[in-house]
């Protein structure tokens, strides 16, 4: 069942305690793209500018990832973000960005992918994601991302496209920022109010909380102990996520908490290596193994 996203496609250069890499291969839609193939076929939708060398793609090469909805765009430069993490590395503080090909037209989807049933709109202007959202007209689960700049700076446009979509993906500050409540419970049946079904609020090293109309539940991080970059953790979790509820072909309480589950152990190979080597390497079998073992450990009965 294939699942379409439409997110950003990078060059990072990251600085951790484990080292500074510089124009590696970065973006929402890449880090969501090679999550979800692990258990469905991708539709990757994004843009990259004339600079951008194709061959680093290779690593989405051979994996159940259509690439057909990825636009070189003449002119242009490719997005660029430069981030560093200290202490814990909790969050990324970011050195310098160059939007370049962001700052332009979003990309066009193919007609061939017009027709996808499970869509993730990755974090972007709200505007662009209404945009995407009008366009795919055959979608049954449409699930959208957001961040703090969109919550402060484009409150008006953000609810309407909360008004559209299913279901949201966000991490705690920006719960809390988004409602003005503190308890993220609060804050994510205030989300409910807004439009979706279901908000899933990331907590990093501490999971992930499931609020919806339905249901109530915390999923626990599968814990990793060698953590050398933690970026493309939160887009990951999301493709691990929204990729078996595709595979499952619908959508119930007990299937979403059993995405969230796979969600959260796709992020932990992520966290492992710089850029999307580790993940690109990750099999289905490693998830269910680890999979197990994060069943195994959260057992108390």
């Amino acid at each position: 069942m294939s699942l379409l996203v439409t997110g950003s496609i990078g060059l990072d250069t990251i600085q951790t305690p484990a080292g500074t890499h510089a124009d590696i291969l970065g973006g929402s839609a890449v880090y969501f793209s090679l999550a979800g193939a692990l258990f469905t076929d991708v539709r990757m939708v994004g843009v990259v500018g004339e600079d951008f060398d194709l061959r680093r793609f290779d690593p989405l090469r051979g994996k159940r990832i259509d690439l057909r909805g990825v636009e070189v765009r003449k002119g242009s430069r490719t997005f660029r973000w430069h981030g560093k993490y200290v202490g814990a590395m909790n969050e990324a503080e970011t050195v310098g960005v160059q939007l370049n090909v962001l700052a332009e037209r979003g990309a066009p989807l193919p007609p061939e992918f017009l027709d996808s049933r499970f869509v993730f709109l990755a974090n972007t202007h709200p505007a662009l994601q209404q945009e995407f959202a009008r366009q795919l007209t055959r979608a049954e689960l449409l699930v959208c991302d957001t961040m703090n700049l969109w919550i402060e700076k484009e409150p008006v446009e953000l609810r309407k496209t909360l008004a559209c979509v299913h279901g949201l993906v966000l991490n705690e500050g920006e719960a809390r920022l988004l409602t003005g409540h503190t308890n993220l419970v609060t804050a994510g049946r205030d989300i409910l109010k807004l439009g979706p079904r279901f908000v899933i609020i990331k907590k990093g090293e501490h999971g992930s909380l499931l609020v919806s109309t339905d249901d109530l539940a915390v999923i626990p991080p599968y814990p990793t102990e060698r953590v050398v970059d933690p970026t493309g953790c939160g887009d990951s979790f999301a493709g691990g996520t929204l990729g078996y509820i595709a595979a499952q072909g619908r959508l119930t309480p007990p299937i979403l908490r059993a995405a969230m589950a796979r969600g959260s152990v796709v992020a932990s190979f992520v966290i492992e290596s710089f850029s999307v080597d580790a993940l690109a390497a990750v099999t289905p079998a490693q998830v269910e193994q680890r999979l197990a073992e994060l069943r195994a450990l959260v057992r108390f009965e």
